[in-house]
């Protein structure tokens, strides 16, 4: 391992263990990933959050041939499918988090109800089909969901957000939380007042410029 590769693994070990603290996760349920170089790290199999080390993260090629005493998560064809494929991202996570996991299990996309669900990358939420965990279909059906979106729910499952780096889709797949617990709250009292695509790509245009962007030098 280098320094670069120590970082990365230490950011899935955070990230997991951020995911079980703040209850967007929990057991072992869940997991991440990241680029690296030509191939990718991905946490392991059937370990809960707080027993992850650096060390127990899988460096894993396209092919599934991984390296190292640790399995690599059931999920890896989809986290290598969307890292392999989508060079606009750098990291996965995919967690089990309560009224994201409640809508995705009545098959229920969340609509523009809130200007953040544009975190998505798109006018809503999509739910991906349902699928086995850790099979090719689920792969290619999340895949397929995701495609220009940065996060969707996956039927009958949980949910999976997209960043440039762990931190990133990290705070994709919280807020994703955060618009599923808007959303199950108003279907309680009669349902959302929707935006509207021109309201919605207004918020779009203004994402452009949102944040702390680099100075320009004098």
């Amino acid at each position: 391992m280098n320094a670069r590769s120590d970082e990365l693994r230490n950011a899935l070990v955070a990230v997991m263990q951020q995911m079980e603290a703040s209850g967007l996760n929990h057991g072992t349920a869940g997991n991440a990933s990241a680029r690296w170089g030509e191939k990718f790290l991905v946490t392991p199999s059937g370990i809960p959050a707080a027993q992850l080390t650096p060390d127990s993260i899988v460096e894993i090629d396209r092919s599934g041939a991984y390296e190292g005493d640790f399995r690599p998560t059931s999920e890896w064809r989809m986290h290598v499918g969307l890292l392999a494929g989508r060079p606009d991202i750098n990291a996965v996570v995919h967690c089990h988090s309560q009224y994201a996991t409640t809508l995705a299990c009545a098959n229920k996309p969340i609509p523009p109800l809130h200007y953040m669900t544009a975190v998505s990358g798109g006018p809503d939420i999509r739910v991906a089909p349902y699928a086995l965990f850790g099979s090719e279909e689920l792969a290619s059906v999340v895949i397929s969901t995701l495609e220009g979106r940065r996060a969707c729910l996956m039927a009958n499952h949980g949910q999976i957000a997209l960043g440039r780096t762990p931190a990133e889709a990290l705070m994709i797949a919280s807020e994703v939380e955060v618009q599923a617990s808007f959303y199950y709250g108003t279907l309680a009292i009669g349902g959302p007042v929707l935006l509207s695509d021109e309201q919605m790509n207004e918020v779009f245009s203004a994402f452009l410029s949102y944040g702390q962007k680099p100075k320009k030098e004098v």
